[in-house]
């Protein structure tokens, strides 16, 4: 399974969401693309994930961009956002899988869930 993670670049995404995924995930056979480890064609890595995941907890055109072409290729989007912030309202628009987590070890336990439902 390869899932695409899409993020605004306000976090500290290395050590908020690359990391731990990487090490919670690391003999799970899934593959997570994140985007800032790998400047390629972003439409071309959207079209071969099967799952695409936005942390949306800051607003981002780039990001917006990203999940529109998620929406396009009907790839399943769940979106994730740190309690206390606010999600744009066009979120509702591509998904209504949207869920808000405390920290870190939450957001691991709250994808793990999703993928094993997939």
């Amino acid at each position: 399974m390869k899932i695409y993670f899409a993020h605004n670049n306000k976090i500290d995404y290395e050590n908020e969401i690359y990391k731990p995924l990487e090490n919670h995930f690391k003999n799970s056979g899934i593959e997570f693309f994140l985007p800032e480890r790998c400047k390629v064609n972003t439409l071309e890595e959207i079209k071969k994930t099967d799952l695409f995941f936005a942390e949306v907890s800051y607003h981002s055109t780039g990001m917006g961009i990203e999940i529109g072409r998620a929406e396009a290729f009907n790839r399943p989007i769940f979106c994730f956002y740190k309690e206390g912030n606010k999600i744009s309202n066009s979120i509702k628009y591509v998904t209504k899988n949207v869920y808000s987590y405390k920290n870190t070890e939450e957001l691991l336990k709250i994808i793990e869930k999703i993928i094993e439902q997939k």
